[in-house]
């Protein structure tokens, strides 16, 4: 990368010469000053110290900072507003907040911003583009070294289209370099700018402390209030609260401008009768919330108050406006992620809440997913759909983008992602291939074209299938498209030819080795289905099934690799290295069981769900246990029973039944109420054993695994049926009542 960018400055520079115009520096001397207003701003003396510091590391020659109210000069750099006189042509109005002005003028450089830090993004924008400075990670920079510098003319404008540009990533929050670097607005800002930040109903009105007394402040569900859900927004103490709570904490932050008015992380909006007239008249329950919202910012007409756009109020409303200091916060959580929203036959609903949205307002905040969340380390190929999925929301008038990722946590190319990402808030339009290709060769040397290799790969598998990507999904959800075995196997080759190529460099095999561990991780996961001989935890050894040492290891070898790079956890609500390790340890020794039934076929009369592809009915005889998440190894009922037989094949002598079942009271999975296994040699007339009851508390709110087991004297028999009785809706008193209930099993076990 280093040849590469100093093949592009050389011709650069040598078009300057070529042109006879601005020689900066000239073998490490410059005559040349860097003017700053004698009234300078922060920003001003900032961007002038900046700029000093960069020019002295490239070329060694370091430039005197003065102000403005010296005699001018021929040879001068002016930030900023210095020398106003000679800085006429430049329309300061235009450049609004951040955009920047770069203009030579005779044998002057002018750098000139908005009227917030476009002065400094100027700076960083002239060290990037012209002198070729690279800020690849907060760790990883490239400054290059040039005792000449000279340069052709230069008239460049740069506003950029998003007005404000969050990006939720280890550097960008972590490091104000980083983030000044890359034009972003940082965490620091937000923190200041808004004095609450979504899911704010339960902080008005805390339900623990006004339920008991008031449960008419909170959402009516099927005839019961629950403080589990929203608020009760035609409630008029509800909006007395929200008020005296929003003017308490403003008095704290009196400098805040955005105060966040918005809907708990969950479902549930308020059904009484008032709530329900609302959402009826004007479409949809962002009826009522927009009504509320409305009241509110005519109480504080300085200041914005934002709501969500969120599932169940994602959909705009009809008859309705916001009021003009409302800030609708539209989330795209749902959207797959394999394709371009634009174009996504799977994002239309998304697509046209936007532009609905887009007609009733302009102030819309873009509250987008760009990392996997259930499991960051876990190969993620949305690279792609970046840049059409911004140019999209500039193209509806979206103008605030608030880009999630993994926060502070260690996840997937998180910085390659961030490069690309930070460009794009910039400038939509940028060219992504040469920007991938410049941050992949100057952060990992001679292993880049391997990595953008594999990168390529996975992407170009994962459009050719067709698939989903979720941002809730799992390594085995690509085994028919981007993860396949054969694939694996060339992403292997891939990796060690990546790391050989920089083997005499530690810290960057070190950075090819931390790229690797999300196929580490992949082929772990997979490996738990025992998809092939390679991808598999077990193997058979006279005849019993035993752990493969190979697998151990790699187990080892992932741990040791996390734990090197840093990572604390894997996914976005935990789980530590050290936690995956115990439980994939666990998988080992109690994952597979072999058994009577073990790959005997399966007939279900009951319709299972593939929204969690398992293999269908043979997922019950598979040998395969499910540990405590239902995305693994459980096979799944909506709103339906279970009912399958299992043939043995011929008549065996057997004399325990059992099956488990999984509980997450969350995800709205419930334990059967009961299980009823049966038995038949014929497999017309069965003999039913006694029911087996739950024995866990169906408002036990934790994850749990319940074995419902029948023993019976030894009996030869050759077909068992096993029939559920569950719930078919979701409890009255639950988040997510009147919805469809689930049930999980994971294998019959029969001995």
């Amino acid at each position: 990368m280093i040849r590469f960018l100093s093949i592009l400055i050389s011709v650069f520079l040598l078009a300057a010469c070529q042109q006879g115009t601005i020689a900066l520096v000239t073998n490490g001397q410059s005559d040349y000053r860097i003017v700053i207003p004698a009234a300078a701003t922060e920003i001003e003396h900032q961007a002038a110290s900046e700029l000093q510091k960069y020019l002295q590391k490239i070329s060694g020659a370091r430039l005197p900072i003065v102000n403005d109210d010296t005699a001018p000069e021929i040879n001068e750099i002016l930030i900023g507003n210095a020398r106003p006189a000679v800085q006429q042509a430049i329309n300061k109005a235009s450049l609004q907040d951040a955009g920047f002005h770069l203009k030579t003028n005779g044998k002057q450089l002018i750098i000139a911003g908005g009227s917030g830090k476009g002065t400094l993004f100027g700076v960083y924008g002239f060290l990037e583009d012209y002198l070729g400075c690279r800020k690849y990670s907060s760790a990883v920079s490239y400054t290059p070294e040039m005792p000449t510098i000279q340069l052709a003319p230069i008239d460049d404008i740069q506003i950029p289209i998003f007005q404000y540009r969050d990006l939720h990533m280890p550097d960008p929050i972590g490091d104000s370099s980083f983030t000044a670097w890359h034009k972003l607005h940082a965490r620091p800002q937000r923190q200041k700018s808004w004095g609450m930040w979504v899911h704010t109903f339960d902080d008005l009105v805390p339900p623990e402390r006004y339920f008991q007394t008031n449960p008419e402040y909170f959402s009516l569900i099927n005839g019961e209030r629950s403080p589990n859900f929203q608020l009760c927004l035609t409630n008029p103490e509800v909006f007395s609260l929200g008020i005296s709570g929003l003017q308490a904490r403003m008095q704290k932050k009196p400098a805040a401008r955005y105060w966040s008015v918005s809907q708990n992380d969950t479902y549930g909006p308020c059904q009484c009768d008032n709530c329900a007239e609302i959402d009826e008249t004007h479409g949809g329950p962002s009826g009522s919330i927009v009504t509320f919202v409305n009241k509110v910012a005519a109480q504080f007409p300085d200041k914005i108050i934002s709501t969500l756009a969120y599932q169940y109020s994602r959909s705009a409303p009809v008859d309705i406006l916001p009021a003009d200091n409302v800030n609708i916060v539209l989330c795209s959580i749902e959207c797959n992620r394999s394709e371009s929203i634009a174009t996504d036959s799977r994002s239309a609903s998304f697509r046209r809440d936007i532009v609905e949205w887009g007609k009733l307002t302009d102030n819309i905040l873009i509250w987008d997913y760009t990392v996997q969340f259930r499991n960051y380390v876990d190969p993620f190929p949305n690279l792609r759909v970046l840049q059409p999925n911004l140019q999209f929301f500039a193209a509806n008038n979206a103008r605030l983008m608030f880009q999630q990722g993994s926060g502070t946590s260690w996840s997937e190319f998180y910085q390659l992602r961030t490069y690309i990402i930070a460009k794009l808030l910039w400038n939509p339009d940028v060219n992504v291939s040469a920007i991938i290709d410049d941050f992949l060769n100057g952060f990992y040397g001679d292993a880049g074209q391997y990595l953008r290799q594999y990168i390529d790969r996975t992407h170009d598998a994962l459009a050719a299938a067709g698939d989903d990507l979720q941002i809730y999904g799992y390594p085995y959800d690509g085994i028919d498209s981007y993860l396949t075995p054969d694939l694996i196997q060339e992403y292997i080759q891939l990796f060690d030819a990546a790391e050989a190529a920089v083997a005499d460099d530690p810290q960057v095999l070190q950075r090819v080795k931390n790229a690797r561990l999300p196929l580490e991780f992949a082929i772990l996961e997979i490996s738990k289905r025992n998809v092939d001989e390679f991808l598999s935890l077990h193997k058979k050894v006279d005849g019993s099934w035993q752990v493969k040492p190979t697998m151990r290891q790699r187990l080892q070898n992932f741990i040791a690799g996390v734990k090197t790079a840093g990572i604390e956890r894997l996914e976005e609500h935990g789980t530590s290295p050290d936690e995956y390790q115990a439980a994939t340890e666990a998988f080992f020794e109690k994952g597979f069981i072999q058994h009577l039934a073990y790959q005997k076929p399966v007939a279900l009369h009951t319709t299972h769900s593939e929204k969690y592809p398992v293999g269908g009915a043979a997922a019950l005889t598979d040998g395969l246990t499910g540990i405590n998440d239902y995305h693994f190894n459980w096979l799944g009922f909506e709103a339906h029973e279970m009912d399958a037989v299992i043939d043995l094949g011929e008549e065996r002598e057997i004399k325990e039944i059992s099956a488990n079942f999984l509980q997450d009271y969350g995800a709205w999975i419930w334990l059967p109420q009961s299980v009823e296994f049966l038995i038949s040699s014929d497999g017309e007339k069965y003999v039913s054993l006694p029911p087996v009851q739950r024995r866990a508390a169906e408002r036990n709110k934790e994850k749990l695994i319940e074995t419902f087991r029948s023993t019976l004297a030894p009996t030869k028999t050759r077909y068992i049926r096993v029939k559920t009785s569950s719930r078919i809706h979701c409890p009255d008193w639950h988040i997510g009542a009147g919805g469809d209930a689930w049930i999980f099993c994971d294998e019959v076990i029969i001995r």
